[in-house]
């Protein structure tokens, strides 16, 4: 079977498709042919050794998958063979069958397809988690999004409207603005160009955002803390700027707000079953059509190192999505 491999961290171009046996399931697992495979920014960092963990090598990027159960092995009663289902495995995601542990396998509903399916779980179960468990965020408040042109940034902004929030998007260029605005942002913040802080507050009235929903890091976490209002929450996500801030800890006594880590895959490790009942509700928002995966473009296997290309320099509007032919 055919499988993107990387053989040695630092560089994309190294990634190569290569030819690798099939696997075989063990008692508790089952093999997935995937049908597609969801692309992150972190995939980027694991490729380059720059993400808290590195998976043994060779191993293949690709953390959410998509497709039907083939094998099943001998533990397994709940899950069979032709059952259409997706998964978050962390890497591994970009080989044309994968061995996936049950705990890990939901089964997907009727009417929601393979690239949709790849391209929800690490977005919208982050921003849910973010912004739901972690967050507590309460209908009516001001919920500010950094990166929100990004996958998770626009998860962030579906998310928020859905529960009631008042959403301020921040992107980095009208283009990225605009799509904001048509994914529902109530106001946006151009970062490139504007003075954060101060817009934060001119939009809020004075108050200070509510929640601050933050994906980028860098300069940007320091400029939107500072504008942050009384016993705000600041949801630290991750770091796609490259720069880890260093926040002057006397600002969240000042305005008596919190600082929350966000850690969505090591949550769903840790809590299978919160993080299945999390995905139920955003399958059914799926359903529904409350929210919608926006997906940039669907790569073929070959295209995705292009894919990783163009998610670590900032091109994509959304989720790149890998499909196999």
């Amino acid at each position: 079977m055919r499988a993107l491999l990387c053989r040695e961290l630092g560089s994309r171009d190294g990634l190569r498709i290569e030819s690798i046996r099939e696997p075989t399931p063990a008692a508790d697992e089952a093999i997935i042919e995937v049908r597609a495979a969801g692309l992150n920014f972190f995939d980027t960092l694991i490729v380059a050794g720059r993400y808290q963990f590195k998976p043994e090598l060779p191993f293949s990027p690709g953390a959410e998958i998509a497709g039907r159960v083939v094998e099943t092995g001998e533990a397994l009663s709940h899950i069979t063979p032709g059952d259409r289902v997706m998964a978050f495995i962390g890497w591994g995601g970009l080989r044309e069958r994968v061995a996936v542990k049950t705990q890990s396998i939901i089964a997907l509903p009727q009417g929601v397809s393979d690239e949709a399916a790849a391209a929800l779980q690490v977005t919208y179960g982050t921003a849910y988690h973010a912004l739901h468990d972690r967050g507590d965020l309460k209908e009516g408040e001001s919920l500010v999004v950094l990166g929100a042109a990004g996958g998770t940034g626009q998860a962030a902004v579906e998310l928020g409207k859905i529960l009631g929030a008042r959403v301020i998007a921040a992107a980095s260029n009208r283009e990225k603005l605009e799509f904001c605005r048509a994914i529902g942002a109530d106001e946006v913040i151009n970062s490139g160009s504007e003075d954060v802080k101060e817009r934060i507050r001119e939009l809020t009235g004075g108050r200070g955002a509510d929640v601050i929903f933050d994906p980028v890091g860098g300069a940007l976490t320091e400029a939107a803390f500072r504008a942050i209002g009384w016993g705000g929450r600041h949801l630290i996500v991750g770091f796609a700027a490259g720069d880890i801030p260093r926040l002057p800890l006397n600002l969240p006594l000042l305005k008596s707000a919190s600082l929350v880590g966000i850690f969505w895959g090591e949550h769903a490790r840790r809590d299978p079953d919160r993080h299945r009942s999390d995905m139920a509700y955003l399958l059914g928002l799926l359903q529904a059509k409350r929210i919608n995966p926006h997906i940039y473009r669907i790569y073929t296997l070959e295209e995705a190192k292009q894919a990783l290309n163009d998610i670590s320099d900032r091109r994509i509007k959304g989720k790149a999505v890998i499909t196999f032919a």
